[in-house]
């Protein structure tokens, strides 16, 4: 009996610890910012990025739909979408990674971590490596930081006319609020 009660608090216990694995959001902010200093700005905000953490092992994945970046121009949207990052025919950028030495059991307010994984961008691949924050509030996971992108790793195209005004390495950051996915 006492084996047959063990078992029973042993596969509850191990479906919990299974059940609290993963932490997501759908509504991470994603940014980008590829200005020259002397132009006008070059940055788009995406509100609706697709998040989702292991917190066994550090995996991380990221999906974001390109037309979702929001710009203050309308007609650098447009060009954004058309004429540099193909959004029709390529609508969206992924990355998988890990937070390397990830531990969710010793994640204390704030602690920062090398963040290594695999940037998609219109189907061409690139190694991305940073050290991103990450801190614990709530039972939520937050997660910032930034890491910079040349475009032409990704075959944008810039029109010789406008090459001056934007930047040769882009910054994009990330600020991702997570949550327990159940």
């Amino acid at each position: 009996m006492k084996k047959h009660t063990f078992l029973i608090a042993f596969c509850f216990l191990v479906s919990l610890q299974l059940h609290s694995q993963k932490y997501f959001t759908r509504s991470g902010i994603t940014q980008f910012e590829a200005s020259e200093k002397a132009f006008e700005p070059i940055e788009a905000i995406n509100s609706s990025t697709t998040v989702l953490l292991d917190t066994n092992n550090g995996n991380i994945v990221s999906q974001v739909f390109m037309a979702g970046f929001q710009f203050r121009n309308a007609l650098m949207q447009e060009h954004f979408n058309e004429n540099y990052m193909d959004s029709y025919q390529y609508p969206k950028a992924t990355f998988k990674g890990n937070l390397d030495n990830f531990s969710i059991v010793s994640l204390k307010a704030n602690n920062s971590y090398d963040l290594n994984g695999v940037l998609s961008i219109k189907g061409i691949n690139k190694n991305i490596q940073t050290t991103v924050s990450v801190k614990v509030e709530n039972n939520r996971i937050f997660i910032s930081g930034s890491f910079y992108v040349n475009a032409n790793d990704f075959d944008i195209k810039i029109p010789s006319i406008v090459q001056d005004k934007i930047a040769k390495q882009i910054e994009i950051s990330i600020a991702y609020e997570l949550i327990e996915k159940k």
